[in-house]
């Protein structure tokens, strides 16, 4: 029998620290041995998350962050902590010889000084920006695999580049005309209580925020830049929906020539054909939210509008899942040497 590969967690009270104890309680071959918080150390998992009551999980104290802990049990460690607190952690870790999955924004953007405009705060550890890998398996496999540094990338990003992808790197579309509508579930916001977060805030209503400077900005520009073969400006317009998860994403794009959506349809479906965990709909067929909850499925629709010449993109996926734990829990699979859909769940919760 393989050795079980031993996992801490830093920052297990947030929605993301939740939704990978969750993912955690299906895995085989990795086991959740240190979970972190400050205000809730001492008490055990069950107590936070009553979800886990009878499960082996459950009993699991949570101690307070300290790296050189971690280190002395731990194989990989999940960064769940705010943009900022992550990259000293991340750098003590490695120095202790931990891989790591930082699912903060710390190490996503290559550019120190991109970093310090859109986050507003000194880049302390520039010198792993090089080593991090972005962690998007269906374009960085063969690094993430070598990697003990993996950026987790963010929810708006994975869906917007997932999405644009193929039509970049063969050549579609224009590269000065992108438009990204997305919209997120309130989860997106994080737990920490704010009034725009609060029930009667956010049910039975639908709003724009962020606009147009949205921290994901960068990112999505840095990735489907390289896809592109050249520097792109996007404009990202990001919303929020009265539900619980969930990412949809419209993306509009201009075709540089006439171009059939078979065509169109049949590159999709051939980038993708060796990624499983994208899944490129059928014709006429569009992404709903639903479909992918609790999931890493990406699902994408194609619409050619002939009269506008415009190729337009959906691409749905679960902001917590996909978005943030579940993708992290691929990258540790990987950097790790395990299959990458090890302990995810291939099936959508429904309805």
């Amino acid at each position: 029998m393989a050795q079980t590969i031993k996992a801490g967690l830093v920052g297990v009270t947030g929605y993301t620290g939740m939704e990978l104890t969750r993912l955690m309680t299906h895995h085989s071959s990795m086991e959740l041995v240190q979970v972190t918080s400050r205000s809730e150390a001492g008490k055990t998992l069950a107590e936070i998350y009553p979800f886990l009551n009878r499960l082996p999980l459950g009993n699991l104290e949570i101690t307070q962050p300290n790296p050189k802990d971690l280190a002395e049990v731990c194989d990989v460690v999940f960064l769940a902590v705010p943009h900022k607190t992550a990259m000293e952690i991340a750098a003590e870790l490695l120095n202790e010889g931990v891989k790591v999955v930082d699912l903060s924004a710390d190490f996503r953007i290559h550019d120190k000084a991109t970093y310090e405009q859109w986050y507003a705060v000194e880049h302390t550890r520039p010198e792993l920006l090089d080593e991090a890998v972005y962690g998007l398996p269906e374009l960085y496999l063969d690094q993430i695999m070598g990697a003990r540094l993996i950026a987790n990338p963010g929810c708006y990003p994975t869906s917007s580049i997932l999405g644009l992808a193929p039509a970049l790197t063969n050549g579609f579309i224009e590269t000065d005309d992108i438009v990204i509508d997305a919209k997120s579930g309130a989860s997106g916001a994080g737990r920490k209580a704010k009034v725009g977060s609060l029930f009667c805030e956010v049910a039975d209503s639908f709003k724009a925020y962020s606009l147009p400077s949205h921290r994901h900005t960068p990112e999505i520009e840095q990735e489907i830049s390289k896809l592109g073969g050249t520097d792109i400006t996007v404009s990202f317009n990001t919303h929020l929906l009265p539900i619980d998860r969930g990412i949809l994403s419209t993306i509009y794009t201009k075709l540089k020539a006439a171009t059939s959506l078979d065509d169109i349809h049949a590159a999709y479906t051939a980038f993708y054909a060796d990624k499983p965990m994208v899944r490129i709909l059928p014709k006429g067929q569009l992404p709903e939210t639903r479909f992918v909850r609790g999931t890493v499925f990406c699902d994408i629709g194609l619409v050619v509008d002939p009269r506008t010449n415009r190729l337009i993109i959906l691409s749905a996926i679960d902001n917590l899942c996909r978005g943030a734990s579940g993708q992290a829990l691929m990258n540790a699979n990987l950097i790790c040497g395990l299959d990458m859909d090890e302990g995810l769940p291939m099936a959508p919760m429904m309805p």
